[in-house]
């Protein structure tokens, strides 16, 4: 029983942090790299550092662009 309340304490930090990340604009490389590997097999997979530096672009603006909520 200990086992399995520890599992599932385990389960929901993961849940949380991943929330957490979200929430503040930094998406999860593994969910993305598992994404492309299975919906676009023939495209690369970005590193992790051009996929964040990608991510904060989108969110922020960037190359010109004007990111902001108002």
């Amino acid at each position: 029983m200990l086992k399995e309340i520890a599992s599932l304490g385990q389960s929901v930090g993961s849940y949380l942090g991943q929330t957490a990340r979200l929430m503040v604009g930094v998406p999860n490389y593994d969910t993305y790299v598992a994404h492309q590997r299975r919906e676009h097999p023939d495209q690369p997979v970005m590193g992790y550092e051009a996929f964040f530096r990608e991510r904060q672009e989108a969110r922020y603006g960037g190359k010109g662009r004007i990111g902001r909520c108002c």
